[in-house]
């Protein structure tokens, strides 16, 4: 990925954790590395083809000046989400902030927080068997959408599926969408399963009715094996209920373990493409 590089641009704000700091204020540096493309500018000349760096300053120095944090580290962290978040072709962003004036009692030449952040991709799981399953998915779709730091980027169609696991209950509708995200797989989760308990869900019997299931199918290429979170979904490649939706998306999408495409993962299931 092609990168511009803002080196050492100086910001006086009032970010730290002493009084003094929030009031008097003093000087920061700021190092942003913004990877974008720049292939089409580098062909055309055209500046609208690129990110306009002066701008990019002048955010900085707007948003740095404009909010007090006490830490670097949550200064660094709200900057590059606002710099993701509002600035289009941007992928990925390195931030460094320096303190040069650190009020420490001693020499030094500078103290500094440095963070990398990007955007994501995930793909959700959506099933429901209870009361009004479509407006159960259309709900959880718009809440994700609606979620700080997420953009729903596709939505499957959705499908009856009959029940898996436990079958006496009623058939399921299920569907998949493509997530555009800055937010680690762990926060990810713990908003899925917000989601889910807005709509009413109830955990009592394994694989049993639900008002709404979301599962986190594939983050990235990451590989997570934990008690409570396991990425890639363990059974996802045995569920016709998600790769049916998930081939209609993201058919070339690589399983990070077996390396199988999602349209691969199919045809040995034997499902119709």
């Amino acid at each position: 990925m092609d990168k511009i590089t803002i080196q050492n641009l100086e910001v006086f704000a009032r970010h730290g954790v002493f009084p003094e700091e929030n009031t008097l204020g003093q000087k920061f540096t700021v190092t942003a590395v913004l990877y974008t493309d720049t292939r089409k500018a580098g062909r055309t000349d055209d500046l609208t083809a690129s990110i306009h760096y002066g701008e990019i300053c002048q955010k900085i120095e707007q948003y740095l000046t404009a909010h007090t944090f006490k830490l670097l580290e949550r200064a660094a962290e709200s900057l590059a989400e606002m710099l993701l978040l509002e600035t289009p072709r941007l992928h990925k962003v390195q931030i460094e902030i320096k303190k040069p004036w650190a009020p420490i009692g001693l020499p030094l030449e500078t103290v500094s927080v440095a963070i990398e952040r990007e955007w994501h991709t995930a793909y959700i799981a959506l099933g429901s068997n209870m009361g009004n399953k479509e407006q159960y998915l259309r709900q959880a779709v718009k809440a994700l959408d609606h979620t700080p730091c997420c953009k729903v980027a596709k939505v499957s169609s959705f499908l009856v599926t009959e029940p898996y696991g436990v079958t006496d209950q009623d058939d399921f509708l299920n569907g998949c969408l493509m997530l555009r995200t800055l937010l680690t797989p762990r926060e990810l989760l713990d908003v899925l399963h917000k989601i889910e308990q807005e709509a009413g869900r109830e955990r009592i019997i394994r694989w049993g009715p639900r008002t709404l299931d979301l599962d986190i199918i594939f983050y990235d290429d990451l590989i997570i094996e934990e008690d409570d979170l396991c990425i890639p979904h363990a059974d996802m490649h045995r569920r016709d209920f998600v790769l049916k939706p998930l081939l209609e998306i993201a058919p070339y999408k690589h399983h990070p373990c077996s390396r199988r495409t999602v349209q691969e993962l199919c045809q040995e299931l034997c499902l119709p493409e």
